[in-house]
């Protein structure tokens, strides 16, 4: 937690750069971030396969920080924090998507995975049960299991696509505001077709942005179940998004 007089000392900065972008008061707001870099990268790393560097993460991290210092303006009103961590977790991502690093098997299993769920619940009328979409794939409960830890990596990226655009910097374009409230209604109304519990985790994790271990301690549920939870929500939210998108065309 940031003291009052960090708080005082980090406005006073901002108020001379204000008047003179001069790069040594640049250079000591941005020493006053770096930590969001680190959290933001933690965060993302915890869900990503281990050949996944955090360092990396950090790096492309840190240039979404100076981005976002140099585009900044105080007069707006919006509070730093915000807007930062919107530009420091987009430059991750933008890394990640540059790596390619989810492997074509990967997303094999998990356009049949989406496929096997979609059918099932177009017959059921209902979200299907861990035996029905194991039947319908042909595999075990506990291979089941295993994919859907494998897919929970991969469905990190979407969703916080999706939030990223919801959460970007205000726009002048009056068009763009528009796209970007739609956006966020689509995404509401998508989130409220989840389930009681996948809502909770998926509230837990993007908006209060606690860990999913943290998210297991709260729930009592152990942070490879929370896993499953994850990823069946962001596939079936990525499902009805999609479904939007196709109705509104």
């Amino acid at each position: 937690m940031a003291s009052e007089a960090d708080d005082k000392e980090i406005a006073l900065l901002w108020e001379q750069y204000g008047k003179k972008k001069e790069r040594e008061i640049r250079d000591r707001i941005i020493e006053h971030y770096l930590p969001m870099v680190n959290v933001i990268a933690g965060r993302l790393a915890i869900s990503l396969p281990a050949h996944i560097e955090k360092d990396d993460l950090i790096s492309s991290g840190f240039f979404g920080l100076l981005d976002a210092v140099d585009r900044y303006d105080v007069s707006r009103g919006n509070k730093f924090e915000t807007y930062a961590g919107t530009r420091i977790r987009g430059s991750m991502l933008d890394y990640l998507r540059s790596k390619d690093w989810i492997p074509i098997s990967l997303r094999a299993r998990i356009k049949e995975y989406e496929r096997a769920v979609a059918r099932l619940e177009g017959t059921l009328g209902r979200v299907p049960t861990d035996d029905e979409t194991a039947q319908e794939l042909g595999i075990t409960v506990p291979e089941l299991h295993r994919i859907e830890m494998e897919i929970n990596a991969s469905t990190v990226v979407p969703l916080e696509d999706y939030l990223r655009q919801e959460t970007e910097y205000a726009a002048s374009d009056p068009t763009e505001s528009v796209e970007k409230q739609e956006l966020k209604q689509c995404l509401a109304k998508a989130i409220d077709k989840l389930s009681e519990k996948e809502r909770l985790v998926i509230s837990l994790y993007y908006y209060e942005e606690l860990t999913l271990r943290e998210i297991g301690m709260i729930l009592h549920l152990t942070e490879a179940r929370i896993c499953q939870i994850h990823s069946k929500a962001i596939i079936r939210l990525r499902g009805f998004l999609a479904a939007m998108d196709v109705d509104s065309m």
